[in-house]
């Protein structure tokens, strides 16, 4: 199977750099597939369950949160602001991020901090949903 360059990266880390066969990323129309040799497009990732496939191992799953991505000359670069392994995740500190984010959101704040706290409960809520979808099996 062809192969492409992959570049995910998160803001404190290079989560992934090398060659890949296949990804999907979490977009606003659903899950994005990109494969080698793919159109050239840039689009937002939204928060979700990015998977990618490095040659010759298991489909590798991550969760990730809001960001970008662009696909040039056979090359893909992921941009979010954070990216997680299944087993990195700590469930109870998601767990009290959720709950902190819903708490916000019942209190009248301005639009900013509310937009803040619906970003906040997106992620933590994502991370919830990955780790517990992988139990298990994980990578």
């Amino acid at each position: 199977m062809s192969v492409f360059q992959a570049s995910i990266l998160a803001a404190d880390c290079v989560f992934y750099k090398g060659p890949c066969e296949y990804m999907s990323v979490p977009s606003l129309r659903g899950q994005y597939g990109i494969m080698a040799h793919h159109n050239n497009a840039i689009g937002a990732v939204v928060p979700g369950m990015l998977s990618f496939q490095i040659p010759g191992e298991p489909v590798r799953i991550a969760s990730v949160s809001a960001g970008l991505v662009k696909i040039e000359n056979n090359e893909v670069l992921v941009l979010v602001d954070s990216a997680e392994r299944p087993e990195d995740i700590d469930e109870n500190r998601a767990k009290r991020a959720a709950d902190e984010a819903k708490e916000a959101l019942l209190q009248k704040r301005s639009i900013q901090e509310n937009r803040i706290a619906q970003a906040q409960l997106a992620r933590a809520l994502n991370r919830l949903r990955i780790k517990n979808s992988t139990r298990g099996d994980v990578q």
